[in-house]
């Protein structure tokens, strides 16, 4: 078997050790944190390279009162007492920009078609880009707590008012505090979740 290419610290922290926080620490997220946060995320691959997601880090008092309407119960808490919260969202306009994004000049018509079959680009692709961000989060040192439980229409009538972006899913950014997480779930062995034709 092949020795992986990063250390099994370094996988841990990505993947075996990594948590879901709902708690986190008063320590802030910089905007130096934020900027190298997306510049290495942003190298996940994507369809046609259209990297539809758009991304609004909601940090100051003021932006987190317009998001907090859109909370469910349960996530309020977690959501307003986070450092930061990442609003994922896609961009219902990607194609206008693949003539810039990739090489084939006809990619723009391969995307610019019905509004499901752009939907449904945009979504895949920008919650590709969602998982990007988390593994790219945890690789600086920042700790995650993604969540859906929120009212999507609320969020886009706050934020995104042109209709242009849809919200996806929300990501609370920090550090987080250990002793808020309960027992880590169990997750599915291969011979369960996969199989080998």
């Amino acid at each position: 078997m092949n020795s992986p290419l990063v250390s099994d610290a370094t996988l841990d922290v990505l993947f075996r050790k990594a948590r879901s926080f709902n708690g986190f620490t008063s320590q802030p997220v910089t905007d130096e944190e934020l900027r190298k946060l997306y510049e290495l995320a942003k190298w996940g691959p994507t369809t046609a390279n259209s990297q539809p997601q758009r991304v609004v880090f909601v940090r100051s008092a003021e932006a987190k009162e317009k998001l907090a309407p859109a909370l469910s119960a349960q996530n309020t808490k977690k959501a307003l007492g986070a450092p930061v919260v990442a609003i994922l969202a896609y961009d219902m306009r990607f194609f206008e920009h693949l003539p810039r994004l990739f090489h084939n000049p006809n990619a723009r018509s391969w995307y610019e078609t019905t509004p499901e079959q752009i939907r449904t680009t945009a979504l895949r692709n920008a919650t590709l880009q969602g998982a990007y961000l988390m593994v790219a989060a945890r690789a600086i040192g920042l700790d995650c707590g993604p969540m859906s439980g929120f009212k999507n229409d609320v969020v886009d009538a706050a934020f995104f008012p042109d209709g242009r972006f849809k919200s996806n899913f929300l990501c609370c950014l920090g550090h987080g505090d250990p002793s808020t997480l309960p027992p880590q779930d169990y997750r599915f062995a291969f011979d369960e979740a996969c199989q080998i034709v």
